[in-house]
This record gives C-alpha cells, sequence and structure tokens, in this order.
C-alpha cells in the first residue's frame, strides 16, 4: 500500500509517495532533491489543495491537481500499486506501469525510517 505525502519544495506543492509502512526522513529528501526548502505541507494547505478528498487520503496523481510527483525507487519496482482513492474507506490497484504512465513521476532514491 502506498500513502501519498505533500511536500512544499521551494514553496511549491509536490506530491511524495511512498510505502505504507515507512516514514520520511526530511534530511534525506533534502539531499536527494538538492535544496534546503523542503517542508511539509500543513493540514490546512493539504484541504485547500485537495477539497474533493479526505484528509490524508489524496490519490497519487499530481498531473490532475498541478504538481509534480515524486515515487520511492522501492515502489517503481512493484508490479501493482495501491492507494487511496480520496477516501479512507476507497483504494485503487492498478499495474505500476499504468501509473507511471499517467502519472510521470520522478524516481528518487531515498531513505527512509
Amino acid at each position: 500500500f502506498a500513502k501519498t505525502i505533500i511536500l512544499k519544495v521551494e514553496d511549491v506543492p509536490e506530491m511524495l509517495v511512498l510505502p505504507a509502512n515507512r516514514r520520511i526522513l526530511i534530511h534525506e529528501l533534502r539531499e536527494m532533491l538538492e535544496t534546503e526548502h523542503v517542508k511539509l505541507a500543513s493540514e490546512r494547505e493539504i484541504r485547500e489543495l485537495f477539497p474533493d478528498c479526505e484528509l490524508g487520503a489524496m490519490p497519487p496523481f499530481g498531473p490532475l491537481y498541478g504538481m509534480k510527483v515524486h515515487v520511492t525507487e522501492g515502489l517503481a519496482h512493484e508490479r501493482e500499486i495501491t492507494f487511496n482513492a480520496g477516501t479512507h474507506t476507497e483504494t485503487i490497484t492498478m499495474p505500476y506501469a499504468d501509473f507511471e504512465r499517467l502519472v510521470h513521476p520522478a524516481i528518487i532514491d531515498m531513505v527512509t525510517a
């Protein structure tokens, strides 16, 4: 299962998709994105960006929201990806190759905890 985290990179909202059982190490993420200006979006910002989704259940379809998407390398090697579909009770499972074709994510080799 993948989760979607909303970041602010240079004050621009971007998505990070990683395994749901992992946490990000923000200092490692700053190194990977080559900027010190990376932080987590606030709940208020997330609500404003995703008015059609339950808080914390945003699907990782960044292009629909005008956002760049980053995916951890481990997920990019999976056959399928499963994620929330805007609610905490509905999910989408699809071949990772289809997700990649639709979203064009940037793959990052990020350390997670």
